[in-house]
């Protein structure tokens, strides 16, 4: 990409990461989305651990 172009897509190698602005509004963005997806895989294997903790104490009885 070259100076003075518009924004092509919203992929890392599409950004004009030299212009400030889109470097703080996407590196913000990203940022926020990598911690909600670590937040919902996490919440997701708590799930499973859980469920799977569950299902070996019913079969001990």
């Amino acid at each position: 990409m070259l100076h003075g172009e518009t924004l092509h897509s919203m992929l890392v190698q599409d950004i004009p990461w030299w212009q400030p602005d889109h470097f703080v509004f996407f590196g913000v963005l990203y940022l926020v989305l990598i911690t909600v997806g670590t937040g919902v895989g996490l919440v997701l294997l708590k799930s499973l651990y859980e469920l799977h903790a569950c299902k070996d104490k019913g079969q001990q009885h």
